[in-house]
């Protein structure tokens, strides 16, 4: 999994603000997550990054002692030639 880059929305009870800390914390501490977003409102919590979808959710299930579900998962390959060999266009403009 080392090109591929894994986006996945979770559910997840948290009902406090202390529950969204303890939850922000433990993936703050996960080397393999890029990105993340947590949703109180929703009970959502949105990370990007090169994980094993599986790993991640059983990971904070023992750290959160909390039921964690998956909601979607969505692998995106990235080419690391095709990246670097593109233009870069900048649209501002200095006067």
């Amino acid at each position: 999994m080392d090109g591929q880059i894994c986006c996945m929305v979770m559910r997840v009870n948290l009902d406090c603000n202390s529950c969204c800390r303890k939850m922000r914390r433990n993936i703050l501490n996960m080397k393999e997550i890029e990105k993340h977003l947590i949703e109180k409102q929703q009970n959502r919590v949105s990370v990007c990054g090169r994980f094993k979808p599986a790993d991640v959710a059983i990971k904070l299930r023992k750290k959160m002692n909390r039921r964690v579900e998956i909601l979607e998962i969505e692998e995106l390959s990235v080419h690391y030639e095709a990246e670097q060999e593109a233009p870069i266009v900048n649209h501002y403009k200095y006067y």
